[in-house]
């Protein structure tokens, strides 16, 4: 669900933005970031982009499906009304 790559990436930068003398400590920083930043990214219960595109590839062939649907039973009521 949640690119752990870009949270890595986010973490990363936290990590070299500090200075050089803290660095022992930045790695706790580095792993607590992460361990923070997955906790709360889930919380939001988000998806990824290609959970997004097949929802949407979905979605799209639901509404086609809907649509040749609707247009047989249109089909249909003329036929019914031809013969009522």
């Amino acid at each position: 669900m949640i690119n752990a790559k870009k949270i890595e990436e986010i973490a990363k930068q936290v990590t070299e933005a500090i200075p050089p003398g803290v660095k022992n400590l930045a790695t706790d920083i580095e792993d607590k970031t992460k361990t923070v930043l997955q906790r709360k990214l889930a919380q939001l219960d988000v998806v990824t982009r290609e959970e997004f595109d097949v929802q949407t590839q979905v979605l799209l062939k639901t509404r086609e499906k809907i649509a040749e649907l609707e247009a047989k039973i249109g089909e249909l009521e003329a036929k019914l009304n031809d013969k009522g």
